[in-house]
């Protein structure tokens, strides 16, 4: 599984840093966990983005004070695993019917957490890498977990295009909407030209522990096309449909 080894990785990565009496170079913890610099810097910047490290003035990572913290996570590693597992057919069975990316992705912290994809067939389609990291107020994974989830976006509202939403008021008046709707929206938000839409998971016991989404290019998905995929992605089958506020 893609998203156990990655965590492994991760972990590896968070031990060394930890059993260390200084801070180690990129190079050292990429040779301790036996991958080349690029993989390791990818470990890194996810520790980092996640509060579990920091990166000082000469590159060099130390572990915070958050690794003494416990997890405020509702879900276990195993139940996201699970979630994942479970919806893989539902990404595959949107991809058929939108020919446009589809991908899932968990809250951690203030920000959503790629944690899997099925990439459009076409030659022009947008590309969310697994664990990447992404913010909450511009995307529709992420307005997903601030409307259905119970997320909050903290701080600023960081401009990434001139359509993104960045006063508290324009935020909630379209938490409102998303939740009026039953999906979320990104409308060329995060980055131009592109334009997604996003769906709660939600566990047995009715908590969301993942959001799913749809993602094209502004050149195919116009706003009728928009409302297509919005149609879509909410009446795509569920593993527990009865458990699922959605249906």
């Amino acid at each position: 599984m893609r998203l156990l080894q990655s965590l492994s990785r991760g972990l590896e990565a968070l031990d060394y840093i930890a059993s260390r009496s200084e801070p180690a170079r990129l190079t050292d913890i990429a040779e301790a966990l036996g991958v080349d610099k690029s993989n390791a810097s990818h470990l890194m910047k996810t520790l980092v983005a996640c509060g579990y490290a920091l990166q000082d003035a000469a590159r060099r990572y130390q572990p915070t004070d958050k690794i003494a913290q416990p997890a405020r996570s509702e879900h276990s590693l195993a139940e996201i695993i699970a979630a994942k597992e479970a919806w893989r057919p539902a990404l595959e069975t949107l991809v058929a019917q939108t020919g446009e990316c589809a991908h899932m992705a968990v809250l951690v912290r203030d920000r959503v957490w790629y944690i899997d994809k099925v990439d459009s067939p076409l030659p022009l389609k947008v590309d969310h890498p697994i664990g990447a990291l992404s913010p909450l107020h511009c995307t529709a994974l992420g307005k997903a977990f601030l409307a259905f989830g119970g997320a909050e976006a903290e701080g600023q509202l960081t401009s990434y295009t001139p359509k993104t939403l960045t006063t508290r008021k324009s935020l909630d008046e379209e938490i409102g909407r998303t939740r009026a709707r039953g999906y979320a929206v990104d409308d060329e938000e995060f980055a131009q030209g592109i334009r997604c839409v996003a769906r709660p998971v939600y566990d047995a016991g009715g908590r969301m522990i993942a959001a799913i989404g749809v993602s094209g290019p502004s050149v195919r998905v116009d706003d009728a096309r928009l409302a297509e995929l919005g149609r879509i992605i909410t009446s795509v089958s569920v593993v527990q449909p009865e458990k699922d506020p959605i249906e």
